[in-house]
């Protein structure tokens, strides 16, 4: 969008998925410094995952639109830049013209115009200065030090049309007044857990694209002898966990936690099921030994492309959910209907260190028990990354919970709003069971179905439970549904 004085404004692109919005994270440029093509200029989270904005214009940057912690509306200014020859002064003050029609964007984004007005968040707290780097003489002001694009967060298929830029090519990319010894460290959780440890980032050595420091980077450098003074390790300012970004204390010695990004989607959604959804919990107990015998013998045989629990139990809800169709669903409120989906989209809950995601498999159905597995270590690990694009988030029609990793043996879990139901597995653990009428210590769970009590009743909720569990304790069941 081409503004007064020949300068350009950058408009917040659309991220897909219908975000209307976006948080400021930080800005990777300041006022004054010189960019070029898709290179990554802040760092934005929307309802879905927090992502790099790479910019599709080269100048001098004349303005940013907004603070760190400002939520900027889709289709709005983000940033304005000017060319390089006639570049104005860099404190001058622009007009912004509002356009109706659409502007210079990035393909693939959409023009879309959100409201006028801005809405301010509360202010996150700052993160504290990088081991070494320089304190800033205005605290109120913008940071300027660029970072480079293609975070892990912002895989090319997150966002439409395919636009992001790489890391190595945002590192050559760099403004001219940066600092070349500046450590390329893009997540937050690197930063955080380096200022925990009192890990320097400048001495690191980054593996990932463009010479980016990656988490293994870092964890290694803290596994790793070192002769750090132990007052320098006490100096370190450890942050508040990457799900709680924004903790402030009050005066009265309370911690306030603003409700921001995936941690508000998620109590928006869960609050929306509870509201909505009358959900019933079912559970039995079963005998797993049959189970862990039957993956143990079929990783023997190939070792190669190992098979998980996790992998043989949705493989047996997928049996379930074929024989009973009512729970693969959602209830269509407005046009007061239920839709049975004709695939299986399944979800697979998984706790990150932003908070719980439920990555989807679509069209599981189609896959086969080792593609399942395959795709559940890809997924889970690109989840806890912080990789995977909106769209893998949203659009499940079955989850699958195994809470089972956190000790537990048993949840009422809350239905993942529209789905219809979740299964929810608890940990495995010896307990004493009766075979043949013999006692004896077997590997037992117990399993829970929570359903949409709209779309079916309890004969039809059970009788799945009922598979799931017979299945669990006779795998050999399974081979007379594939």
């Amino acid at each position: 969008m081409t503004t007064a004085l020949g300068t350009r404004d950058f408009l917040l692109p659309d991220l897909g998925e219908g975000l209307s919005e976006a948080e400021i994270v930080e800005w990777r440029v300041a006022v004054g410094d010189v960019v070029t093509v898709d290179q990554s200029v802040v760092e934005v989270e929307t309802a879905k995952a927090v992502v790099d904005v790479p910019c599709p214009y080269a100048g001098r940057v004349v303005a940013l639109h907004g603070a760190a912690g400002e939520v900027r509306p889709v289709g709005q200014p983000l940033i304005t830049i000017a060319p390089l020859d006639d570049a104005p002064d860099p404190h001058a003050t622009y007009r912004e013209e509002e356009r109706a029609g659409s502007g210079n964007v990035l393909i693939g984004y959409g023009t879309g115009h959100g409201g006028t007005g801005r809405r301010r968040r509360r202010p996150r707290l700052a993160l504290a200065p990088e081991p070494g780097a320089p304190a800033s003489a205005d605290a109120s002001a913008v940071t300027g030090s660029p970072a480079p694009a293609g975070a892990p967060a912002l895989a090319k298929s997150s966002v439409p049309g395919g636009v992001a830029a790489s890391a190595g090519r945002a590192a050559a990319a760099e403004p001219a007044g940066g600092s070349a010894a500046a450590p390329l460290v893009i997540s937050p959780i690197v930063r955080r857990l380096a200022k925990e440890h009192g890990i320097d980032l400048a001495s690191l050595r980054g593996t990932g694209p463009g010479g980016v420091i990656r988490r293994a980077d870092l964890d290694a450098a803290v596994a790793a002898p070192t002769t750090t003074a132990p007052a320098a390790r006490l100096a370190a300012v450890p942050d508040a966990p990457a799900a709680h970004a924004g903790l402030a204390p009050s005066g009265d010695g309370d911690t306030v936690i603003p409700l921001t990004g995936i941690r508000k989607v998620i109590a928006d959604k869960l609050s929306r099921s509870r509201r909505e959804i009358p959900e019933v919990t079912i559970w039995v107990d079963v005998d797993a030994t049959g189970l862990l015998e039957t993956r143990a013998a079929i990783n023997a045989a190939t070792p190669d492309a190992p098979v998980s629990i996790l992998a043989l139990l949705a493989r047996i809800c997928l049996s379930g959910l074929r024989k009973f169709p009512q729970l693969n669903a959602h209830v269509d409120t407005e046009g007061q209907r239920i839709v049975q989906s004709a695939g299986v989209h399944l979800g697979i809950a998984a706790q990150t260190d932003r908070g719980l995601v439920v990555p989807v498999l679509r069209d599981a159905q189609r896959l086969t028990t080792r593609e399942l597995a395959a795709a559940l270590a890809e997924t889970t690990a690109a989840a806890r990354a912080g990789t995977l694009p909106p769209a893998r988030l949203t659009g499940g029609t079955f989850t699958l919970n195994n809470y089972g990793v956190f000790g537990v043996d048993g949840s009422t879990p809350i239905i993942n709003h529209p789905e219809a139901a979740l299964l929810g597995v608890g940990r495995i653990v010896d307990k004493p069971w009766v075979v043949d009428g013999q006692l004896a210590v077997r590997k037992v769970t117990q399993i829970s179905l929570t359903f949409d009590h709209r779309v079916c009743d309890g004969g039809v909720a059970g009788g799945f439970l009922r598979h799931v569990a017979d299945c669990v304790e006779q795998p050999a069941l399974l081979v007379a549904n594939v």
